[in-house]
């Protein structure tokens, strides 16, 4: 499913030069939900926006069914994602001026789909995550956890095949963090391949595996 083969990551900060991601090979198989732990700094978002096609490694091969996703131009690679990938971060990234529903409807509308269609699936979305009553709330009318609701119900609007979630449970109390893990387990039982960083050892426990990243090696 997805594969990292040799990959390098390194930068440079403040004139040193950062190994953020030294010589990782890695498989994450089709319905796999992996787990990410490791210290601050360890590299682990660097690791799951490189899964994603967000940014391209120094050295080594990234593949997606196969196909190496770095080969691709931006605008190929830009719609693998959008056809393959949906991705959620602890804050959220939702538009604060647009409602829920128009905030789940952003990858429906990128994808061309019809308005009424949009509208359709953006409120059936949210009905999912609990949050039928509150369509027409601002990010600012809502509590953080359902904030992070409605980045589920959007994330999962172009029907992902792959979910990248970077400390989807970090702002959430330990009620709300076991929700959201149970609804990523749900995902990953309707056959959909996870791949989780978190600092969170309870959500870690859900996975099938646990990856942990030091320095950036990552360690099975």
């Amino acid at each position: 499913m997805l594969k990292l083969e040799a990959v390098n990551k390194s930068y440079n900060r403040s004139r040193d030069l950062v190994r953020a991601l030294r010589d990782v090979t890695l498989e994450v198989h089709q319905g796999d939900f992996v787990a990410v732990v490791g210290p601050s700094g360890s590299g682990k978002s660097t690791l799951l926006l490189i899964l994603g096609g967000m940014l391209s490694p120094s050295e080594g091969q990234v593949l997606l069914e196969g196909q190496p996703i770095y080969s691709l131009s931006p605008d190929e690679r830009a719609r693998m994602r959008r056809e393959n990938i949906g991705f959620v971060f602890q804050t959220f990234n939702l538009v604060p001026y647009l409602s829920a529903l128009e905030n789940v409807q952003i990858p429906l509308f990128l994808a061309g789909a019809d308005e009424a269609l949009q509208r359709e699936m953006a409120s059936a979305l949210l009905e999912r995550v609990g949050l039928a009553e509150r369509l027409d709330h601002k990010p600012s009318e809502l509590s953080v956890g359902q904030q992070q609701r409605v980045a589920l119900a959007r994330m999962l609007a172009n029907n992902p095949k792959v979910i990248l979630a970077d400390e989807p449970t970090g702002n959430l109390d330990p009620a709300m963090t076991q929700e959201i893990v149970q609804f990523l387990l749900e995902m990953n039982g309707e056959g959909r391949t996870i791949v989780m960083v978190t600092h969170s050892p309870e959500a870690a426990k859900s996975a099938k595996r646990t990856l942990r990243l030091e320095e950036g090696v990552v360690y099975e």
